[in-house]
């Protein structure tokens, strides 16, 4: 009977090993076997559409693109080789807010708007921007990391910045939509949620070009209803009144002009429009907004403004800001500050950037705003934000420095899921308490309260994947031969260092104000003195302050508490001698003497000569002329 083989048929060929050939392909097919697809909630980085090749750095940075892998389209790619853009076009509509004002003649259309939750937005836009710092901050942006990348590290706008801001929710359901919305949709919403015409309504988008309407025609068809219209045409005004304030603020679009139907959605039921998370809605508007502006072909840039220019002139106070000094904390930290345009061109705004140090940064803004305004913990939300079909990633585990946390090195940033799968996104928001940073996540704590500080291994790893500097030298205003390098490290020498340090406690004292204590004072000013002077080479962090040099005087403790500030003795001032009693100061004019009195003599120099006879007889007979004369 002839052998019986492993695959169950007989042969009578004897039977021989498979070659290496027939193993290689065996393990090539075992190699291209399916792998099913995963969860964007739960992965969300497997939905990045790109390969793991290594690719090239970029002239000035970075030299690791495993992170910035779209900077060779990026605007600072451009200027870094020499090729310039102007200043952006903003679109900022705060002027247009106060075309329609809401009196006491619409006092039932301002009581439904107060409970929408979307009030704070009619009194805190600003209707002057800056053309030239938002412009250098929007090439700072890159929209890998939904951050901007500054020469000392990575900040962003936070959902805590919204809320503080703005005080807009930042809570509730996710303002999302399953497809783009049609012409012929867009045209049934206007039927039945404004009670417009079919034709009007056709008129109008026929106009815009889109499913959109123009704030015009928003104000002109609406503002004119009172309180003594009907109930349908009070409802019709709100609804318009709503669309045309989300258009102006939170979903300010390059249109310039107009605003998306869709959002008209939002506010079908008036009495349910305080149940969506606005603020995260706006962020990730203009998060999308910053990246598109990336681009060098890009000349205009959308999305609230007010938001992206209060976060600056909060976190950069001593650069570009102008407060008010008749500003409350209960009120929204955007009116805290009075816009300006700053006299600056962009290309010194640039510079201004390059120069930048963490010393700089105001890295904790709102601690005398958290007593009316307490931390909102879904700011340690990370995962995805979302405003309709725009996603973009949310990722404050690489600003812990913002948060009062010390910065570590980061992984590679996921991807934003398609739009077509983030509906599960939904979900994932509702359940946010499940999907916050853990404390082992958010590591140790800053040391000093608003000091900013990294581990010592970040500097080193944000050099190789950032681009810090935009410029080049020879590229900037006032260039010389022995300029420094492009790429200077993160501290120049060792007195940089303990500037630095030193100046973030005084930071601290300064912005802190008067109600801290004086142990506090002096401990920080301790602090700040052996720094500078090089005593705490051995030690360069420690949270006691060193005690007071011995040189001073100081009471013994016995006699003072602990940390109390000493008492220094002065040496006593040179001796003068007193003026006399009766020393009166000379008037301005001194009129000349009487012609019967002759002036006084000048008092005579014991080191001078004698003067000769002859020489007296001459002056005196000169001046017997003069007198007869």
């Amino acid at each position: 009977m002839p052998p019986r083989t492993r695959g169950g048929y007989t042969s009578t060929a004897p039977r021989r090993r498979p070659t290496g050939s027939e193993r290689r392909r065996r393990v090539q097919l075992r190699e291209v076997e399916p792998v099913p697809d995963r969860d964007p909630v739960e992965h969300p980085q497997h939905d990045r559409d790109e390969t793991d090749e290594v690719l090239e750095g970029a002239p000035g940075g970075p030299i690791d693109r495993c992170i910035l892998r779209s900077f060779h389209k990026h605007v600072a790619a451009k200027i870094w080789l020499g090729e310039d853009r102007a200043p952006l076009k903003l679109v900022n509509h705060g002027a247009k807010l106060q075309l329609w004002v809401l009196d006491a003649e619409r006092s039932r259309i301002s009581e439904t708007v107060q409970r929408s939750g979307l009030a704070p937005l009619i009194s805190c836009s600003h209707r002057v921007a800056s053309r030239p710092m938002l412009s250098a901050f929007c090439e700072r942006w890159q929209p890998e990391t939904t951050t901007f990348h500054l020469p000392f590290g990575e900040m962003t706008i936070t959902l805590d910045d919204v809320a503080s801001i703005l005080h807009i929710p930042i809570t509730g359901s996710m303002i999302s939509f399953s497809q783009p919305l049609r012409v012929d949709d867009a045209n049934a919403l206007l039927v039945e949620l404004l009670g417009t015409t079919d034709v009007e309504a056709s008129r109008e988008m026929e106009q815009c070009r889109s499913p959109s309407v123009r704030l015009l025609w928003l104000r002109e068809n609406f503002s004119t209803i009172t309180d003594v219209s009907s109930a349908d045409d009070i409802e019709f005004a709100t609804r318009a009144f709503l669309l045309h304030l989300v258009g102006c603020t939170l979903f300010a679009d390059k249109s310039a002009t107009s605003v998306g139907v869709v959002y008209l959605e939002l506010f079908r039921g008036l009495s349910m429009v305080g149940r969506y998370a606005w603020g995260a809605a706006c962020l990730a508007f203009l998060y999308r907004q910053l990246t598109t502006a990336t681009r060098f072909e890009v000349r205009q840039l959308g999305g609230y403004l007010t938001l992206l220019q209060a976060w600056i002139y909060e976190h950069f106070p001593e650069m570009f800001s102008s407060p008010d000094l008749s500003y409350i904390e209960s009120r929204p930290r955007a009116l805290r500050w009075r816009p300006h345009v700053i006299p600056d061109s962009l290309q010194s705004v640039r510079e201004r950037l390059d120069r930048l140090q963490s010393s700089d940064v105001c890295w904790e803004p709102y601690v005398d705003h958290r007593v009316e305004h307490p931390f909102p913990d879904i700011a340690w939300f990370s995962g995805c934000i979302k405003c309709g079909l725009v996603v973009e990633p949310y990722h404050p585990e690489r600003v812990l420095r913002q948060f009062g946390y010390i910065q570590t090195i980061l992984p590679r940033p996921f991807a934003p899921p398609r739009p077509e799968r983030s509906i599960l996104l939904d979900q994932y928001w509702e359940r946010w308490t499940y999907h916050v940073l853990t404390d082992q996540s958010r590591g140790r704590r800053c040391q000093y309260s608003g000091s900013g500080e990294s581990v010592a291994e970040y500097m080193a790893w944000y050099d190789r994947i950032s681009h810090r500097i935009l410029q080049p030298p020879h590229l900037r205003s006032g260039f010389t031969t022995d300029a420094r390098s492009s790429l200077p490290s993160h501290i120049a020498s060792t007195s940089d260092s303990r500037n630095a340090r030193a100046l973030t406690l005084l930071r601290r004292v300064i912005s802190g104000g008067r109600q801290q204590s004086g142990d506090f004072f002096w401990c920080a000013l301790n602090e700040a003195h052996s720094i500078l002077v090089g005593s705490d080479e051995t030690s360069a962090s420690h949270s006691t302050p060193s005690p007071a040099p011995a040189s001073h005087s100081t009471p013994s403790p016995a006699t003072r508490p602990f940390f109390s500030p000493p008492t220094f003795v002065y040496p006593p001032p040179a001796s003068v001698d007193p003026p006399p009693a009766s020393y009166d100061p000379p008037p301005l004019i001194v009129p000349p003497p009487p012609a019967s009195v002759a002036p006084p003599a000048p008092a005579a120099d014991p080191s001078a000569p004698a003067p000769d006879s002859t020489t007296c007889t001459a002056v005196y007979v000169r001046s017997k002329r003069k007198k007869k004369t």
